[in-house]
């Protein structure tokens, strides 16, 4: 009976509608909206490890042509694969159930240069994947089972391509309110 339920599952859809653009940088930058997700079904008393990676969610490289995302050639070779753990894990599952996982602390990068961070290559559509490990006992670690989202695919961005995206980042940013206030000025 294991469930994982995204949330904020309308405001990912909306993003959807318009093809979710996530920005990478550098040092990494954190996702918006934040992926979370409730978890039902573990055994209380069990340890479990919840992990986030990124799968390529097509075979393409794509570009923004008079205000939309089109096909643009084939695919860099994907980065290293690299899974985020999350930071409560290993934990019992009574404390996974007990609220929403939050992957708040991910950064997406487009360079290889620290923990925490996940590099992704520019301008290729993504889906993240949520797995839940059970860890120790008899079996010492073995995937239970991996959930992913479609309304949660994006395409990697150095800077926002759509300016609808834009707006509704800051519109339902708390972060992003500063940039809202100078855009009035």
């Amino acid at each position: 009976g294991l469930k994982v339920t995204l949330e904020d599952r309308d405001l990912w859809r909306r993003f959807s509608k318009l093809t979710n653009e996530m920005i990478v940088t550098k040092t990494g930058r954190r996702m918006f909206p934040v992926l979370s997700a409730s978890v039902t079904g573990l055994n209380p008393n069990a340890m479990y490890s919840i992990l986030l990676d990124f799968t390529p969610a097509d075979e393409h490289r794509w570009k923004y042509v008079n205000g939309e995302w089109v096909p643009g050639g084939k695919p860099d070779s994907p980065p290293p694969s690299t899974a985020y753990i999350h930071p409560d894990s290993p934990n019992f599952g009574a404390h996974w159930m007990k609220q929403s996982v939050s992957f708040s602390k991910v950064k997406l990068s487009n360079k290889l240069n620290g923990t925490g961070q996940i590099m992704l290559n520019s301008l290729h559509k993504y889906e993240p994947r949520i797995h839940v490990i059970r860890v120790g006992g008899p079996e010492k670690q073995r995937l239970i089972r991996s959930f992913s989202f479609p309304e949660t695919q994006f395409i990697a961005v150095t800077a926002y391509q759509n300016e609808d995206i834009t707006q509704l980042k800051i519109k339902y940013n708390p972060f992003a309110k500063a940039f809202l206030d100078i855009k009035e000025k």
